[in-house]
């Protein structure tokens, strides 16, 4: 019976379970971390703990920043699996075996199904996109939904050129691009339209449009994309959508949330985080294909819009430009399957940079290892000048001495790939050996890192959940006291929650987490405040109104 089930069928099925093999397991070994994952977690938490699930919400409060899709995916996930980091990572490691997926019949419809298991490989055996696919962040859903609506947009005007009529590609196109809109806001249309405007321009393809379509496919936009917030217009909430519009506009005009940066620093991330593919593409990006020319035209545009326009967005954030992966695979997987199927070898400067750049993360683990365990205080000092960051590290955490094998395991096995071996068992061992590694970072690494960084502030914070308290922190902003303290309600309903839980008269125990750096200032100005305890570069503080 096996037999009877064509090669493509198999492939999928090994997709998905391969898929399921990297994206899911260990998923909630780490605490959320600040801002992003806790921030979307916190709102679904909110959503489970009001039953409002019409508005988003942070800290009880309307949060207007984002739409609730990808927020709705978390509830149902902690629905299923709790409230805990598991179910606020899940959704996207369904978006990864998704994507893999989508990759794979794309491809296979523009070359062939090898063509297709290339273009999945490249994609989730790159260092970033693989480790999107474990996180809490809103963007892989949001690429795959642009991405989505790009292609169906695509065949549109390839059915176009063929004088053939239907709408099935237009309302395809619209209503997915509508999801992404609903996933992360107006900015999917930005860059949608600007990347297919561009392509259409640049092809001239304007002629081949219709009216009517371009009709449909406003109206099915506006329809799917506006859904959210027509209804908060509907039901009095206008100063959401105003605050909302606004937030996104300043996303574009000033750095938000400190994120600053040069205009170099997308191409830099998406240099050294999309390892391997970035190298790989390099060859691809200025040789003009013989098959899907086309295509390749608007992976590049799309490619290159993404990256403008980020790199002059005053905030810099690596997410912003991981849209990019997609035309980055792409490439990537043109010249794999060259090398694969055509007798095509790797240049000789393609092995020289993946060389260079994976002997720099596969140094990463064993460096990691002996600053922790080896590098005394007083020499790092000399090195660092951040004193919170020295108190972080200063801080007895158990290795077990074999990290630094996880980079030695990705430097011999693409030294032997990159010198020794050809064609598909190359790319096999570069691209599997990378997505390897990546996943005993998470496993084994990752851990150890994030107790030294905010592990400390996470578990003063753990010890109140069910407990009837108030917790906050003081002199930086954080939403981790909502989650990991369970926080069932606001202090206040209309004040200054800080003021309130600093100096107002509260029902209940006040404590605060502060860091290190910050608790001269913190207790001149609050004497009433007592410390209770100091972990790594965080302190746990307690209201004392009789010291006030």
């Amino acid at each position: 019976m096996i037999k009877n089930i064509s090669v493509e069928t198999r492939l999928r099925v090994l997709i998905v379970l391969a898929g399921l093999l990297l994206f899911l397991p260990f998923n909630g070994l780490v605490h959320l971390f600040d801002w992003d994952e806790i921030n979307f977690a916190e709102s679904a938490r909110e959503m489970l703990v009001s039953g409002n699930y019409s508005t988003v919400s942070i800290n009880f409060i309307p949060f207007w920043e984002k739409p609730p899709l990808f927020i709705w995916m978390q509830v149902l996930s902690m629905k299923a699996f709790g409230i805990n980091e598991f179910a606020a990572r899940f959704p996207n490691a369904i978006c990864g075996v998704l994507t893999l997926l989508v990759l794979f019949e794309i491809g296979k419809g523009l070359r062939n199904y090898k063509f297709g298991l290339i273009w999945a490989l490249a994609y989730g055996g790159s260092i970033l996109p693989f480790l999107y696919f474990k996180s809490g962040i809103i963007d892989p859903w949001f690429n795959l939904f642009i991405f989505s609506a790009l292609f169906f947009a695509y065949q549109y005007l390839k059915q176009r050129e063929l004088n053939l009529k239907g709408f099935k590609n237009v309302i395809l196109s619209a209503g997915i691009l509508g999801l992404a809109v609903l996933t992360k806001g107006p900015v999917a249309i930005l860059l949608f339209g600007a990347t297919l405007g561009l392509y259409i321009l640049i092809e001239r393809k304007i002629r081949i449009l219709r009216w009517v379509d371009l009709l449909l496919f406003s109206v099915v936009l506006i329809l799917s994309g506006g859904a959210y917030h027509i209804y908060q217009l509907l039901a009095g909430n206008s100063q959401l959508v105003y605050d909302f519009f606004i937030y996104q506009l300043r996303l574009m005009k000033t750095e938000d949330a400190g994120h600053g940066g040069t205009i170099f620093y997308h191409p830099l991330v998406l240099f050294l985080g999309v390892f391997p593919s970035s190298i790989l593409a390099l060859r691809v990006f200025f040789k003009k294909e013989s098959f899907n020319n086309d295509f390749r035209k608007l992976m590049i545009i799309l490619f290159l819009i993404v990256l403008v326009i980020f790199s002059l967005v005053q905030t810099k954030i690596v997410h912003y430009s991981s849209l990019c992966y997609f035309p980055l695979s792409y490439l990537a997987a043109v010249y794999v399957y060259d090398i694969c199927f055509n007798g095509a070898n790797l240049s000789k400067l393609t092995k020289i940079l993946i060389l260079i750049v994976g002997l720099v993360y596969a140094l990463i683990p064993g460096a990691l290892q002996l600053i922790a365990t080896s590098v005394p205080t007083n020499i790092l000092k000399t090195f660092i000048k951040d004193d919170f960051a020295i108190a972080c590290i200063d801080r007895t955490i158990t290795w077990g001495g074999f990290e630094f094998l996880i980079g030695l395991f990705l430097a011999i096995t693409l030294f032997i790939a990159v010198q020794y071996w050809r064609g598909v068992k190359q790319m096999i061992a570069i691209l599997g050996g990378t997505v390897l590694f990546a996943f005993l970072l998470i496993c084994l690494v990752v851990p150890k890192i994030e107790k030294y960084s905010q592990g400390p502030a996470i578990a003063f914070l753990e010890r109140f959940k069910e407990k009837p308290v108030w917790v906050s922190t003081l002199d930086y902003y954080s939403y981790a006291p909502f989650f990991y303290a369970d926080k069932m309600k606001r202090a206040c309903k209309d004040c200054n929650e800080e003021e309130f839980l600093l100096h107002g008269a509260v029902d209940r125990e006040v404590y605060f987490v502060t860091k290190i750096t910050a608790l001269p200032s913190v207790i001149e100005k609050n004497p009433h405040l007592d410390v209770i305890e100091k972990k790594g570069g965080f302190v746990l503080l307690k209201r004392n109104d009789k010291n006030k």
